[in-house]
């Protein structure tokens, strides 16, 4: 097998373009990128990679980028690409991640998590949604809540308890679910800022063939924890520029508006900025370590600071607006795929950061999940495993 280093793969791309258009048909370019393991380099052979360090990744999309060839949308399916695809890598069967992931990565076929339950709360693992089995399918039934993107997905990972006979963490299965299945109805969910950007997913005799199970019966907990580590990586490890996100709105205004400074404000604003700074190069580092292997519960503290800071700094970018920061642009029902937290007003911002705090595990799961896994202290009694 020949080595993997940054010249060869830039001679694949190379290579690659010469026989593929980058301004052609979108969906045949990334087919054929996949198809040459030019999509996820670090993937094995036949599922999008070249078995090459993942590393090199960098590499190979700053190439592609340079020629101007199209990407594969990776915020509209911010779900599939950053959650379901490393679990179903790492847990699924060769015939599941031959028929997933390439149109997963492409974007021909989008993502949602079917999770979260409206009695679970925060300790997903009581979660009440069955599934039965019944010859080769099981019948689901069940209610999940705060569902990003289930208005547009045609796949879903899916928890479902399987033996409730058993301690909660147990008695829990990991599932693939096809949303266009009979049974699956979606609903808006609208929120603070007007728009519904979750869902209600309501399953009501759901038929999912065993042949969509991912591991085994009654570990879906352990697969579990592999999608909920990788999600608080791709919510607050993502990559951004130096004042990039939202204390680049701050800071412009603050440097634009010098009618609004206070002494006080200063201070807060200088503050938020060193610490907007610390955690943007904290998630970098994550990044690394994540490309060098599985995420690790390091990925909950910078989740916990994403969400602090991002709350931190839309109420200081309201507080310097006064009155005028008080305006909504608008309140009208929009279903958007992510939220547009850099092009709407500084009210939207405000409103829509609290969330940020409840999705990807809640601020007070996250320090627990540091307090034992990073930190070392004692766990909390339970009575529950």
């Amino acid at each position: 097998m020949p080595e993997h280093t940054a010249d060869r793969l830039r001679g694949l791309v190379a290579e690659f373009l010469r026989t593929h258009d980058p301004r052609g048909d979108r969906a045949g370019f990334l087919r054929a990128r996949f198809d040459a393991g030019l999509a996820w380099v670090h993937h094995p052979p036949g599922h999008g990679g070249l078995g090459a360090p993942p590393q090199l990744q960098a590499v190979v999309d700053a190439a592609f980028a340079e020629a101007g060839a199209p990407d594969n949308r990776p915020r509209r399916n911010s779900i599939g690409l950053g959650m379901a695809a490393p679990t179903l890598l790492r847990h699924a069967t060769e015939a599941q991640c031959r028929r997933w992931l390439r149109p997963l990565w492409t974007g021909e076929e989008l993502w949602c998590q079917l999770f979260s339950e409206p009695e679970a709360g925060s300790d997903l693992a009581s979660l009440r949604t069955r599934a039965v089995r019944d010859g080769a399918d099981w019948v689901v039934d069940g209610q999940k809540v705060w569902t990003s993107m289930a208005h547009e997905a045609r796949w879903a990972i899916l928890l479902a308890r399987t033996d409730p006979a058993v301690a909660k963490h147990r008695g829990i299965t990991y599932f693939v679910c096809d949303m266009t299945a009979p049974g699956v109805q979606v609903r808006p969910l609208r929120q603070l800022t007007g728009e519904a950007e979750f869902n209600e997913v309501f399953l009501t005799g759901v038929r999912v063939p065993d042949a969509h199970r991912v591991g085994a019966v009654g570990e879906g907990w352990q697969i579990a924890r592999t999608t909920l580590m990788n999600e608080r990586v791709a919510i607050g490890g993502r990559p951004l520029p130096r004042e990039g996100g939202m204390v680049g709105v701050l800071a412009r205004l603050w440097r634009e508006r010098p009618e609004l400074r206070t002494a006080g404000l200063h201070e807060e604003v200088l503050r938020s900025w060193v610490r907007a700074e610390a955690a943007r190069l904290s998630a970098l580092r994550l990044r690394q370590l994540v490309a060098a292997g599985a995420p690790g519960p390091e990925g909950s503290a910078v989740k916990l600071s994403f969400a602090e800071l991002n709350q931190r700094i839309s109420g200081l970018e309201v507080e310097l607006l006064g009155a005028e920061g008080l305006r909504h642009d608008d309140w009208a029902m929009r279903r958007p795929v992510e939220p547009d937290l850099l092009g709407r007003t500084a009210t939207y911002r405000y409103l829509r950061a609290r969330g940020n705090s409840i999705e990807g595990g809640t601020s007070e799961i996250l320090r627990t999940v540091i307090a034992e896994r990073v930190l070392g202290l004692p766990a909390e009694p339970r009575v529950d495993r």
